[in-house]
């Protein structure tokens, strides 16, 4: 008897193994120092905001931060598709680009290469949200110009959830000394930017 008792409680831990109860289904922010946090604490970053304001309004999603500072379309091309086997998520944050521009990289290639990152996304199976950068006037009107229409033209193509500026009213004082990267206190602006874009993507 003790044996066959033994024997249902393994039958019972075994399945209990291969069919978790509470499952996390995943968010992937795959961006640049923008969304790495750069210059604040890890607790402050926007997509630690966006985390806790998902616990929430939806608890079952988990959002993984994929974002290394200093990363170009190029880069994140290069490491999409083990991020998305490794993390198997149902929606994918893409925040590149911006690295492409201040390096005056050509537009071509800047688009192509997160035109090959939206592919991967959608073929893994994930909802895609883009998060639209624009660069600094000091660039010249028609490099900037032909920078921001990157974003709303790859998300026509690709028919996917567009925030057309992720920085939009954060205010000049709320930048660090670079003038690039948002301060703490601009991060939940730029939290409640993105949440409204992505919230139809949870459902």
């Amino acid at each position: 008897m003790n044996r066959l008792i033994h024997g249902f409680c393994w039958l019972l831990a075994a399945l209990a193994l291969s069919f978790p109860a509470h499952a996390a289904r995943n968010i992937l922010v795959f961006g640049d120092s923008l969304s790495a946090g750069y210059g604040i604490t890890r607790d402050a970053s926007w997509v630690n905001l966006l985390q806790k304001e998902l616990l929430r309004s939806h608890p079952q999603f988990e959002v993984v931060n994929a974002s290394i500072s200093g990363e170009t379309a190029s880069g994140g091309l290069r490491r999409i598709g083990k991020a998305l086997l490794q993390h198997q998520p149902e929606v994918v944050i893409i925040e590149l680009g911006a690295n492409d521009g201040l390096r005056g990289s050509a537009i071509s290639e800047t688009e192509r290469n997160l035109d090959r990152i939206i592919q991967q996304s959608r073929a893994s199976g994930a909802r895609v949200l883009l998060l639209g950068i624009q660069m600094p006037p000091n660039y010249g009107l028609d490099y900037t110009r032909k920078f921001r229409a990157i974003y709303p033209r790859l998300a026509k193509r690709h028919s996917v959830a567009l925030v057309p500026f992720m920085l939009e009213g954060v205010a000049p004082e709320q930048f660090l000394p670079d003038n690039l990267h948002p301060d703490a206190a601009a991060q939940p602006q730029v939290m409640r930017n993105i949440l409204p874009s992505l919230l139809p993507l949870l459902r």
